[in-house]
């Protein structure tokens, strides 16, 4: 429940405010810090711990995340006030709900590919570039709103 809460006050919060990661290769950052050293061939390692079930709103978070990835870069190349600002908001958002190395890496990946995909498309800001951000700005809202009324309680 306490992560429900969590999840519901970083989505609640203008997702014009939201934050990104510096760029792509969250998944690898992500995945580095997962990362135990070696075991001694005779020890035996413990088993990790089981993957708990998708929450009901896996979907939406993922498309959430994947959002303000392309926001992150959007927003950067436009140079607007918040640009800087998602990137921590994407971090908050891992840290709330990342919670197996699993999941923290689909919730990476979800994000990569939303940078990604408009940074092979787009290299200076243009009208084209500034209508996309302020539809995922609309459409981040209104699923941000969805998920807390749904799932936060």
């Amino acid at each position: 429940m306490r992560r429900v809460r969590v999840l519901s006050s970083i989505l609640l919060g203008s997702l014009a405010v939201l934050v990104a990661l510096p760029g792509p290769g969250l998944a690898q950052q992500a995945r580095g810090s997962a990362a135990r050293p070696a075991a001694k061939p005779a020890e035996k390692e413990p088993a990790p711990p089981a993957e708990p079930p998708p929450a009901p709103y896996d979907r939406d978070l993922m498309r959430l995340s994947e959002i303000i990835g392309s926001l992150a870069f959007l927003r950067e190349l436009c140079a607007t006030p918040d640009a800087a600002e998602w990137p921590a908001r994407m971090k908050a958002l891992m840290e709330a709900e990342g919670v197996t190395p699993n999941r923290r890496d689909r919730l990476a990946g979800a994000y990569n590919r939303g940078y990604r995909g408009y940074s092979l498309t787009y290299r200076v800001c243009t009208p084209a570039a500034t209508e996309a951000a302020s539809r995922f700005v609309t459409e981040g809202e209104r699923l941000s709103h969805a998920l807390a009324s749904r799932f936060g309680g």
